[in-house]
């Protein structure tokens, strides 16, 4: 079994599941910051693909996005579990569904990033007169952001009153 101990006792013991509710809240909080640092990764790579051509340096891009890929499937995978955590052995609801919202806003916000620098790419923007489209994804970003933000406070303040 994966996890397992070569002594054949069950999985090792998630670290979170004796740590306080606080505790977990600052590991998401951590988590967040760890997003918004790819982000900045993800925003640079993009950056310095526009800079590089023509001819464009692709392949670099591309493992950019590959490394900012796994280190957002990392962050989701932790935040899940926690989310699992406070659904389950917990028994909070509310927060749990802080956590859902979050993800569901962060699919959001990489989509829309993503969007964004598709229609930044320099094939793109020689193919359109007009880019309208762009501020309205540029919006949606600062509202998802605002809506993030909004859910990690809603979440500090529930935990510290469900402690």
């Amino acid at each position: 079994m994966i996890g397992a101990d070569p002594a054949g006792s069950e999985e090792p013991a998630w670290p979170w599941k004796e740590a306080s509710l606080q505790a977990l809240v600052q590991r998401v909080h951590e988590l967040q910051a760890e997003r918004a640092r790819t982000f900045r990764r993800l925003d640079e790579g993009h950056r310095q693909y526009l800079r590089s051509g023509p001819p464009h340096a692709f392949p670099r891009f591309r493992a950019t996005v590959h490394e900012v890929t796994q280190a957002f499937a990392a962050a989701s995978r932790e935040v899940l579990a926690l989310e699992a955590e406070l659904a389950g052995p917990r028994v909070q609801p509310l927060l749990a569904g802080h956590l859902r919202r979050l993800q569901r806003l962060e699919q959001t916000h990489l989509a829309t990033v993503a969007l964004l620098q598709l229609t930044g790419t320099p094939e793109w923007l020689e193919a359109q007169e007009d880019t309208p489209g762009r501020q309205e994804l540029r919006t949606q970003v600062i509202k998802t952001m605002e809506a993030i933000s909004d859910v990690l406070q809603d979440l500090k303040f529930d935990a510290e009153s469900a402690e």
